[in-house]
């Protein structure tokens, strides 16, 4: 099978940063998602895009709108040799409306959010204002106003809020945090009552983040009704990746906009664009990022499907349809071009370091709090997004990169063992790290595991700290680097 020529060979060499970091890339496993040819040329979606649920025979499978997570079923303990003292998990939020600037559709589709609008309203400690009326929002939109004619069928009438989690995306919130209930609340000595002496939980400032921990946190702690979770400001924010970078965008650029690595598949994929213009109305020539990727109609036609709505039509033209052959090739271009981002491009690892290493670090800085007996708490969770776990995964270097989907998951697992075990084992501290993927343990492309297999399951955290370093540096060096 060919390979794409981007492929080949290391295109790019590391971009000079004034930084200790000593970044090297290992390139992600060659597969379909990754092979321009198949991605072009082959049939069917890379996964499940239709529905939330996975037959328990086959979960773990990519499931983009629900993707797998740790549950009692799959789930497999280290030894009793190891106790587990502290997890973190970081997940996207669950399924939702399209984001609106991807429902500019001159379609026949729209959305309904009927009772299932975003809640919005603000509470004090004292006095009447401490138990308010539960506001929620319902879009609509006027005739009068001539500025409605400027946005997509898609969106004119409809009384969604793009984007906000659907009442499938709530649904799926609740089974996922029950299911890590089943697994952890033992383990961890968990409360059905959440203590925040214990458990914090930390969301984006977008609400769709917020949205999902109702959910998620009712099916956590189901007698927990008023929680507050953690928040950053927007011009720091380490979970959202929204603190400035400029190095980092720059990184970025050259090997996307600025290499034509990136633009075969959008030459290649021209009569594709065709298809699909003629059914959005999108000018050949927008300015709106239409072309620029196939983020915008992923976006939309993902969407419809997790949601069991029909593929689009024209409104102009109602011979003009997505069919499902089309819809798919889009679905393999997507996961395509997120390989690319975060694991193909060589310079993949370094934009990921910059652009995400603040979280790590934040990371970091728990495991050795847990590791000097200096925090109480025994689980973290932070809900965020795909451009959150897309650059987490491209440090971690995973060895097959997909687009991380509704739900998606990363757990990180904090062990100590027993005495006995740590006089026969390298770690100097007695912890050890394994990080789960899927409900699974990471297989990477570093030289990290059991003969520098990649899996990371049990390693010595002080492995785990030395790689941070290296690639990642310290706060301030990051911060240099950044601004280089």
């Amino acid at each position: 099978m060919m390979i794409p020529s981007r492929l080949c060979g290391l295109v790019f060499g590391l971009v000079s940063v004034t930084s200790a970091t000593n970044v090297i890339h290992y390139p992600p496993k060659l597969t379909n998602l990754n092979n321009l040819t198949f991605v072009l040329n082959g049939t069917g979606a890379p996964g499940i895009f239709n529905s939330s649920i996975t037959p328990d025979s086959e979960y773990g499978i990519y499931n983009w709108c629900n993707m797998p997570h740790v549950r009692t079923e799959e789930y497999l303990a280290p030894s009793s040799n190891y106790t587990l003292k502290y997890i973190e998990v970081i997940q996207r939020h669950h399924k939702r409306t399209p984001y609106a600037s991807n429902t500019f559709f001159k379609e026949d589709i729209t959305w309904d959010c009927t009772g299932e609008g975003p809640v919005y309203y603000g509470k004090g400690t004292v006095g009447v204002t401490s138990d308010p009326t539960v506001v929620q929002w319902s879009a609509y939109t006027n005739p009068e106003n001539p500025f409605t004619n400027s946005v997509g069928p898609g969106f004119v009438g409809s009384n969604c809020a793009f984007p906000q989690i659907t009442t499938g995306g709530i649904n799926d919130s609740y089974t996922h945090g029950a299911d890590l209930r089943s697994v952890y609340a033992e383990r961890l000595n968990l409360s059905t009552v959440l203590d925040p002496s214990t458990f914090k939980i930390r969301v984006t400032s977008n609400p769709i983040t917020s949205q999902v921990s109702g959910g998620l946190l009712h099916g956590l702690f189901p007698d927990s009704s008023d929680v507050a979770v953690l928040i950053q400001a927007d011009a720091f924010d380490s979970l959202s990746a929204s603190y400035s970078c400029p190095a980092a965008d720059s990184i970025f650029t050259a090997y996307t906009t600025g290499s034509s690595n990136w633009t075969e598949h959008l030459v290649d994929g021209a009569e594709l664009y065709e298809e699909l213009d003629a059914v959005s109305g999108t000018a050949e020539n927008d300015t709106a990022g239409w072309h620029t990727s196939f983020d915008h109609y992923y976006d939309n036609l993902s969407a419809k499907q997790c949601d069991a709505k029909p593929l689009p039509c024209s409104v102009n033209d109602t011979s003009s349809c997505v069919n499902q052959t089309l819809a798919d090739t889009v679905f393999r271009l997507g996961n395509y071009e997120y390989s690319y981002y975060y694991r193909d491009a060589f310079n993949s690892t370094l934009f990921s370091a910059l652009s995400y290493g603040a979280w790590v670090l934040e990371l970091v800085g728990h495991f050795k709090e847990q590791i000097a007996g200096t925090s109480g708490v025994r689980y973290f969770h932070n809900v965020a997004h795909d451009d959150s776990l897309g650059p987490l995964l491209g440090i971690l270097q995973i060895s097959e990169m997909v687009w991380p989907g509704m739900g998606s998951e990363i757990v990180f697992e904090l062990y100590e063992a027993d005495s006995l075990l740590s006089n026969a084992t390298a770690s100097t501290s007695n912890f050890f790290l394994r990080v789960l993927w899927g409900g699974q343990p990471m297989q990477t492309s570093l030289p990290l595991g059991t003969n520098n297999s990649g899996l990371l399951d049990m390693i010595p955290v002080e492995d785990f700290f030395d790689y941070v370093n290296n690639t990642i540096g310290a706060g301030s060096e990051l911060f240099a680097a950044c601004q280089n």
